[in-house]
């Protein structure tokens, strides 16, 4: 059963019976607003990248993303880049985390998106980040990215170590400008 995130909530990734996720995907859609032109409305392709940055109690460790496609210790996996986007409600990026694999020392992996070619949220629609049990293929939850905006950027949601060990999901939702994820980090580190 997939929980539908509001910007600010969390969720326990806990399976029910108290068992752990072990394998999970977070996925990455969107789709280009249509735009009325002179020969009627067309889509512009939206070329927006997801990244996974991850931190370790509040210090920049390492990230995977379109140029660095799996960590440096393996948990955390890119399966690749798409330039257009558009799958209508599919997830067009993904990344993939173990999280039995990630290090005790990594505390938060963050999840960003940016538009690499500096179109603005404004051009896009039906965006959405959720995390599935990449062993079940069940959607454990959902945040969808509402209203456009000028922002070329947004901290979606973050994966975190919660007091006992366990893992928690939290929407973010936090609106930024960048192309990459490098010109991202003041909002990203907002959001640790």
């Amino acid at each position: 059963m997939s929980v539908n995130l509001s910007k600010g909530q969390s969720v326990s990734l806990e399976k029910d019976g108290g068992a752990s996720l072990s394998l999970v995907r977070m996925g990455l859609g969107w789709q280009a607003a249509p735009r009325k032109g002179l020969f009627g409305t067309r889509r512009r392709e939206i070329d927006l990248d997801a990244s996974a940055v991850l931190y370790s109690h509040g210090s920049l460790a390492d990230v995977v993303f379109f140029q660095h496609l799996v960590s440096n210790d393996g948990s955390v996996r890119h399966t690749g880049d798409n330039l257009v986007g558009g799958k209508g409600g599919e997830d067009d990026e993904s990344i993939l985390v173990d999280l039995r694999r990630v290090p005790d020392r990594i505390t938060q992996i963050v999840f960003t998106v940016n538009s690499y070619n500096g179109q603005s949220f404004q051009e896009v629609q039906r965006a959405h980040c959720r995390l599935v049990d990449e062993a079940t293929g069940d959607e454990l939850a959902r945040y969808t990215l509402s209203g456009g905006g000028p922002h070329t950027g947004q901290v979606m949601a973050k994966v975190y170590r919660d007091a006992v060990g366990g893992w928690q999901m939290a929407a973010i939702g936090i609106p930024a400008q960048g192309r990459t994820f490098q010109e991202m980090l003041p909002a990203i580190e907002q959001a640790l």
